[in-house]
Parts: structure tokens; C-alpha cells; sequence
């Protein structure tokens, strides 16, 4: 564990964890990170959905929900960040505390639903960054209490579709009730649908064409995975994202266990990371999956890819490793790929797919 990193789980005891969040996106503003040197290496390149990756590590959704700091993120030597959820208005989410660490099992419980600044407040922030280098996804949601939710993501497309490198459908949350009924086969079908057709309308109106990306909980049975995954191929969807948190309480014990919400960090890592062998099992070797879930390490990356992710994404692990944890990972990755043989990632990719799709799922 970096310095950083140290301190950072030093402080916990005495901050409470959305006040520590508040605090990290304030210090990534103000430059008051500690200093990291970004891994420049050629070897960790992915090109994927049109875009040039210098790595395949990113910042999951959750992290900076306003578009608040991308670029801090990417000079912290993220391969990529994603921001949101953002829905159409503002919203509070549920009521604090909807935070809770478990530092012994290196998770986190949250239950924050959706809180955001909304739209307009999150496009004003891209359209500042406009011309800068990085790439930035937007994952975009709906209101709680919105009489269309296919609306609101419709209308996330039609706002940020200017800004986003990619976009992702966030509709996995645990914590927005009946959000992940949206997973459905005919209700995903239908949602699928009239997303793709609004980015294409905005294509043809010489706009960019930006990928869409579904991302998933980790909690399905084999039979909502298939219907998934042939929704996803048969609708367009440019790639899965596998996966967001878990209701299981696996590998977690105690009072804090027992709060509501998605738990998401090292006990997770297993459950998602069969989850995503499974699902690209299911839609073959071709349509690119972001594999999201415990990833706190270089081996835990070169996993995740191994198992038929061709990009990884994190944010619990930064939450106990500090702002190092990018650049650690990039370097303990480069190191593994070469030791197996591999010219790049993308050489990595799905070569354990078998194995990993045939291990049962946690309890």
C-alpha cells in the first residue's frame, strides 16, 4: 500500500465516509493530492468503441457523479473515467448516513440513489473541459419519481451526447427502486431502442456517434443473463459493463453488513468477475464488456481481463488505497502481461473465460 494510501485508511476512523468523499473530490480540485506519476507505457494501449485508451484501467460511475474532476482523475493516470450517474433534474438521493465502509473485508455499503446536480449543471462542467485530451464517459440515469424513465435516459443522450466519449445505461442500481426491473427482456428491448435510435438521430444530425454501454447488476440468474445478452446484440448496444454492486452480503459479516445497499469492493470481486465470464460466454468474443468489481490490484485486473473484460474499472479500491492505486495497478499489470506472454491487453483478453464461467457464484 502507497503512502498515501496508509493515511488515508489512517483518517477513516475520524471521518465519516461521505464526508471523506466530499473532501477527496475538493482536494482533486484544488491539486492537494499527493503527487503520482502517471505509467506512460505503449504496451497497455487498448483500442476499442472508436477510442484510443493509453491503459485499461478506469474510475468507475459513483466516484465524481457531477463531472466535478475528470480531469484530476486522468492526470492521476486513469486510463479513462466515467462520471454519473446524472439524471435529468437534480435529486437528493436517500437520506444520510447511505455510506458504510467494512475495512476489514476492503468494501464498501452504499445506498446513496442517484444523488446528483442533474443535467445542466453536470453539461456545463463537460463543455468546459471541451478540447481537452482524455477520454470521459457519462453514465446517465433517471429521476426517482419520473413518470418515463426511458425518457430520462433518452434525454441523458440528446444532453451529453456532444460531451461523452461514451455512454453508459445505468440500470443496475440497487439503491432506485424497480430501476434494475429495467433488465428485463422486453423492458430492456424497449429501453435499448429508443436510446440507440436518439444517439443515431443525433449522428445524423452531425453529431459524433457515441457508443452505449449497458451496465449490469451482478445478481442475475444464468437466464436474465442470456436474455441480456441478446437484447444487447439484437438492440445495437455497443458493449456491457459487468458489473455494478451487489445485494449478496458474501464475505461480509457484522452490524454494518446488515445496512441496505449495494456493497461493493474485494467481496464483490469474485461474484462479478463470474458474472462477467458468463455473459461474455454468452455474447462471444467480439462486443466489449468494461469488467467492473473488487478490483484492487494488478493481478486483480489481469484477471478481470483474462476472464473477457477488455477494459476494468474501479472506485472502491481507491477508497482504500489512495490515489495511487492507477498507476500501481498499470505497473503490476505491464509486468504480468509480459510474463504470460502477451503483447497488450487486448492479447489477455478471455483467455480464462472457460474456466471462470464454470465456478459457481458465491453465496
Amino acid at each position: 500500500m502507497s503512502l498515501s494510501g496508509k493515511l488515508q485508511r489512517a483518517m477513516m476512523p475520524f471521518v465519516e465516509a461521505e464526508t471523506a468523499h466530499g473532501l477527496a473530490i475538493k482536494a482533486l480540485k484544488l491539486g492537494l493530492t499527493p503527487p503520482v506519476t502517471p505509467v506512460r507505457d505503449p504496451r497497455l494501449a487498448v483500442r476499442l468503441l472508436g477510442l484510443e485508451f493509453p491503459n485499461p484501467v478506469g474510475m468507475a460511475a459513483g466516484f465524481d457523479k457531477n463531472a466535478e474532476v475528470p480531469d484530476a482523475l486522468l492526470r492521476l493516470g486513469f486510463g479513462f473515467t466515467e462520471v454519473g450517474t446524472l439524471t435529468p433534474r437534480p435529486q437528493a438521493g436517500n437520506p444520510r448516513p447511505r455510506i458504510f465502509r467494512l475495512p476489514e473485508a476492503g468494501a464498501v455499503i452504499n445506498r446513496l440513489g442517484f444523488n446528483n446536480d442533474g443535467h445542466a449543471a453536470g453539461l456545463a462542467r463537460l463543455a468546459a473541459r471541451a478540447g481537452r485530451p482524455g477520454i470521459v464517459g457519462v453514465n446517465v440515469g433517471a429521476n426517482k419519481d419520473a413518470a418515463d424513465r426511458v425518457a430520462d435516459y433518452v434525454a441523458g443522450i440528446r444532453t451529453f451526447a456532444a460531451h461523452a466519449a461514451y455512454f453508459t445505461v445505468n440500470i443496475s442500481s440497487p439503491n432506485t427502486p424497480g430501476l434494475r426491473d429495467l433488465q428485463a427482456r422486453d423492458a430492456l428491448g424497449a429501453l435499448l431502442a429508443a436510446v440507440i435510435a436518439e444517439r443515431d438521430a443525433v449522428a445524423a444530425g452531425g453529431g459524433r456517434r457515441v457508443p452505449v454501454l449497458v451496465k449490469i447488476a451482478p445478481d442475475m440468474a444464468d437466464e436474465g443473463l442470456a436474455d441480456v445478452a441478446e437484447v444487447a446484440l439484437a438492440g445495437r448496444a455497443d458493449g456491457l459493463i459487468a458489473t455494478n454492486t451487489t445485494l449478496s452480503r458474501g464475505g461480509v459479516s457484522g452490524k454494518v453488513a446488515a445496512e441496505a445497499g449495494g456493497l461493493s469492493g474485494t467481496p464483490l470481486f469474485l461474484r462479478s468477475t463470474i458474472v462477467l465470464a458468463r455473459l461474455r460466454r454468452l455474447v462471444g468474443p467480439e462486443l466489449p464488456i468494461i469488467g467492473v468489481g473488487g478490483v484492487r490490484t494488478g493481478a486483480d485486473a489481469f484477471a478481470k481481463l483474462a476472464a473477457g473484460a477488455n477494459l476494468v474499472q474501479l472506485y472502491t479500491g481507491f477508497v482504500y488505497e489512495g490515489p495511487g492505486i492507477a498507476a500501481a495497478i498499470c505497473r503490476d499489470l505491464a509486468v504480468l502481461i509480459a510474463r504470460a506472454g502477451a503483447s497488450g491487453p487486448a492479447e489477455i483478453t478471455g483467455r480464462d473465460t472457460e474456466a471462470w464461467a464454470a465456478r459457481p457464484l458465491p453465496g
